[in-house]
């Protein structure tokens, strides 16, 4: 070897190399999802995660002529009734927990504890952070990630932005996502003029909008839209969603 030639590094000098280099994989993340969360405070997001893997999937089973059914609406240009009536379903704290609704997941631990149709205790902040950037499934990893982006979400977001990206992003039929495609493909007119009970009907097939039809609605739907529009009259109707401005 030339004695002008650099000595190759020793195994101990690479092992702390890589270290150093580890140890900003975490400012890395944290910098990559923050200024995710903060571009979408502004920029309404054309797709979704959810919606990539809905595609992905009816391409993977040969299905080449799917389309996912999506079509932004600015909040103001949705019937105020189908944010009442997700706010009524899901989430009646949505206005004042920050993220998370804790006594609702002691609630739903206990329902689902006692054997009764399983509930889940998710807020509308946390499903956004899900639908937005994560996939499906129940492990830690994914819920771990799903608390970060809702408590970046919360900080970042005012209120009224979280459910205008929630109701223009989940899903209310097989790929069908967002308001304004689901009252094309249902009922032939735009978001702006969802009545209350099409748009309780909506909200009563988030849990499973694979399963459930707003267009078909069986008993399980007709029940639950009815409650969810008892539910969007106690609320105070559309001057509840006033106090989200």
């Amino acid at each position: 070897m030339d004695a002008l030639d650099p000595a190759p590094p020793s195994p101990r000098r690479r092992r702390h190399r890589w270290l150093r280099r580890l140890l900003w994989l975490p400012l890395l993340f944290v910098l990559v999802t923050v200024l995710q969360v903060a571009v979408l405070r502004f920029v309404d997001p054309p797709t979704s995660a959810f919606m990539l893997a809905r595609q992905g999937e009816a391409w993977r089973q040969g299905d080449w002529g799917f389309r996912v059914a999506h079509d932004w609406r600015d909040l103001e240009h949705i019937s105020p009734y189908l944010p009442l009536a997700v706010i009524a379903a899901e989430d009646q704290n949505f206005a004042v927990h920050a993220g998370f609704d804790f006594k609702a997941i002691e609630k739903a631990i206990d329902h689902n504890a006692r054997g009764k149709r399983v509930r889940g205790g998710s807020t509308i902040s946390q499903q956004v952070a899900k639908n937005l950037f994560l996939w499906q499934g129940r492990s830690w990893l994914r819920k771990g990630l799903e608390a970060w982006y809702t408590l970046l979400i919360e900080l970042m977001w005012p209120k009224e932005r979280i459910l205008e990206v929630h109701v223009n992003v989940a899903e209310f039929g097989d790929g069908i996502y967002g308001a304004q495609a689901a009252a094309r493909s249902y009922w032939g007119k735009d978001a702006a003029r969802l009545t209350p009970e099409q748009s309780a009907r909506l909200a009563a097939v988030l849990p499973s909008p694979r399963r459930y039809s707003a267009v078909k609605p069986g008993p399980y739907v007709q029940r639950r839209a009815a409650w969810i529009q008892r539910q969007m009259r106690q609320l105070g109707g559309r001057e509840y969603l006033e106090q989200l401005d």
